[in-house]
């Protein structure tokens, strides 16, 4: 068993970790990032990490591009910018270079990859959360192509997005196996986006619902064959529940390098607060717990790099890590205490960044079911 990282991967994390730590801090006051940050992503790789190189991306496979994103979440303290990166990149971008015809990967892309446009999944509906393939958007057959309808309810990227990854059943009866997927792009007739609405986390990531009534896309916009969107959905959530939540692990990193160095600076009853046992061994903890979770997510991608379906092993890492993302900021809360939940500090903003990591991509609940389905429960 070799433990040791590619000297490529290394290499891409240090540089990218380099990078990421010398860029302007997030503003305190909260807004949606701008194009200049986007371009920023997109010249550092960031944007097309697991793209064929052919597209203009990196061509790497789960691991360096879970080592990148890494890097990017320990650099980078702005976590709404690095998920609307990694949303764009593994719930948009990578289902079109798995499912896109030639022709419209060839048209879209390198956009994607060069920032030049922005990418958006819509997938969750109202009533339709944890049971993603419940939506009730139709797709119906029109001439060479289809026409859209329904409304999306959680779209992050979504008031910035130049192109959807759009999900809709152009067979309702069938249930999940009804279910298409389409490329539908910033501009369709009959596409309207929401207005933004506020979250409790990732303040830079614009975040809307959209309405589709009766947009047309040409066939071509369809990704894989009629019915074969539940596929592109959980191909995507391979991606994105792994690579994406390895920038847990960059968050975790950065918070316990900033306890420990709060810890030795602040002094209580005449003493620095990081001789306490209590201090200490709770900062102990905290490591650990990135530990396990680190490896947890790299096994899983390792896996997955050997083409293994790695379905317990994605579950359990993503279950893991996000767990640990929320105990582990709110162990800074607590260690930064008065600090701690001042705005200005940051550090409260970090716990309700991790907060979201036990709901979106299957909430920690559904983690639990497919382990104990694996298990024969």
């Amino acid at each position: 068993m070799d433990f040791t990282w590619p000297e490529e991967t290394e290499q891409v994390f240090k540089q990218i970790l380099a990078a990421t730590q010398s860029w302007p801090a997030p503003p305190e006051q909260a807004r949606p990032f701008t194009r200049e940050q986007w371009r920023r992503c997109a010249d550092l790789g960031l944007l097309g990490l697991s793209v064929p190189p052919q597209y203009g991306g990196q061509g790497y496979g789960f691991l360096t591009s879970a080592r990148a994103v890494e890097a990017f979440g320990r650099g980078c303290p702005d976590l709404g910018l690095v998920f609307s990166a990694m949303a764009h990149l593994f719930a948009c971008t990578m289902p079109i270079v798995e499912y896109g015809s030639p022709a419209l990967r060839e048209r879209v892309l390198p956009k994607l990859c060069r920032g030049e446009w922005v990418g958006a999944n819509a997938v969750t509906e109202e009533d339709a959360g944890s049971d993603a393939m419940a939506g009730k958007a139709v797709a119906v057959r029109d001439g060479d192509g289809y026409r859209i309808s329904g409304t999306k309810s959680f779209v992050s990227n979504g008031p910035d997005a130049d192109v959807f990854v759009v999900y809709a059943h152009t067979e309702p009866s069938f249930g999940h196996m009804g279910l298409s997927a389409f490329v539908v792009e910033r501009g369709t007739a009959g596409l309207t986006l929401g207005e933004p609405f506020d979250t409790l986390a990732f303040e830079s990531c614009p975040t809307s619902s959209i309405v589709l009534d009766g947009c047309w896309v040409p066939a071509e916009c369809r990704l894989g064959r009629d019915g074969q969107g539940a596929e592109v959905f959980h191909a995507s959530m391979r991606w994105e529940r792994s690579c994406l939540f390895a920038a847990y692990l960059g968050q975790m990193a950065r918070l316990i390098d900033r306890c420990v160095q709060h810890v030795k600076e602040r002094k209580q009853f005449g003493k620095r607060i990081g001789a306490n046992q209590a201090v200490s061994h709770r900062i102990a903890q905290m490591r650990i717990q990135l530990e396990t979770a680190r490896l947890l997510l790299y096994r899983a991608c390792w896996r997955l790099d050997r083409g293994e379906p790695a379905t317990t092993d994605i579950a359990m890492a993503k279950y893991v890590v996000s767990e640990a993302a929320v105990q582990t900021a709110l162990s800074a809360v607590r260690l930064f205490a008065g600090k701690g939940v001042r705005t200005d500090v940051g550090i409260e903003r970090e716990l309700r960044n991790a907060v979201p990591s036990t709901i979106f991509s299957g909430t920690s609940e559904m983690q639990l079911e497919r382990i104990a389905k694996e298990l024969g429960l």
